[in-house]
């Protein structure tokens, strides 16, 4: 944090736009710290409040419009790719998915403040169709809202800041200790979270020719084909496996009983 906090000082803008841009576009930077670095570096009078606020909002504007247009051309492929890193992949997106489904179009007012859907939520959004104007008005309002929250705690709180840097500082053995054992702890509980949600990945498959050999044979009226694609993602006019029916994933626990009980199911997802 300390060193964070030097760079800030040294080279201001540029590298509180940079971190905020990186971020918006997935990759794994601290702007929260940056901005918090900002908001005291402007009450040190080390750098302008203008340029602290407005930088980082235009950066995450554009990382997030880039998203958001890449979301709706690229669809789901582009949110496979950013949960692949996830712990449980096949449920990154519909988690994601689901806090547009239950919280509307406001998920974009707090989402930068979600780890994990900070990032899905603009490419969510281009891929569910929303209108440009709609969600740079949402983004936007988002953006205010988290730069001016962290911008806002680096200023008020910069004496403290000031003590904490200072403190690690002089006495970095010690805590490059702490920090060691804090990543251990931390690589120990993803190691148990990853084998924790080990079983939800072992989701029983078909292989395709194995299903079309099924649909061309006589038992076709044994079976029942169930397109279940995330939320935001079917469109009238997609093509669907011949003679499937559409569910909506979130619904699917009360769809599930009325499901016949002398067909095999088969369900395909996003």
């Amino acid at each position: 944090m300390n060193d964070l906090f030097s760079l800030v000082a040294r080279h201001g803008y540029l590298l509180i736009f940079l971190i905020a841009l990186a971020e918006s576009i997935g990759l794994p930077m601290p702007a929260a710290l940056a901005l918090i670095a900002g908001g005291a570096a402007v009450a040190a009078h080390t750098l302008k409040a203008p340029q602290v606020i407005i930088l980082p909002m235009i950066a995450m504007l554009l990382g997030d419009t880039l998203l958001f247009v890449l979301g709706r051309y690229a669809g789901w492929g582009l949110l496979g790719l950013l949960c692949r890193i996830s712990v449980n992949p096949e449920s990154c997106i519909l988690r994601s998915a689901e806090s547009f489904y239950k919280r509307g179009k406001v998920t974009l007012l707090f989402s930068k403040f979600l780890p994990g859907i900070n990032t899905m939520a603009a490419p969510l959004a281009g891929s569910m169709k929303m209108r440009v104007r709609q969600f740079l008005q949402l983004d936007f309002a988002g953006a205010c809202l988290y730069t001016l929250t962290y911008c806002g705690l680096g200023y008020v709180f910069r004496d403290f800041l000031t003590v904490i840097t200072h403190g690690i500082y002089t006495a970095s053995h010690t805590m490059g200790i702490i920090l060691g054992v804090g990543l251990g702890v931390y690589i120990g509980y993803r190691i148990w979270v990853y084998r924790k949600a080990a079983p939800d990945r072992l989701v029983p498959r078909v292989q395709v020719q194995e299903l079309m050999s099924k649909l061309e044979s006589e038992k076709e009226h044994d079976l029942l084909i169930v397109d279940v694609r995330s939320h935001g993602y079917y469109d009238s006019q997609a093509e669907r496996i011949r003679g499937s029916i559409r569910l909506e994933p979130n619904n699917l626990a009360d769809e599930a009983e009325r499901f016949p009980k002398d067909k095999d199911i088969y369900l395909y997802c996003t």
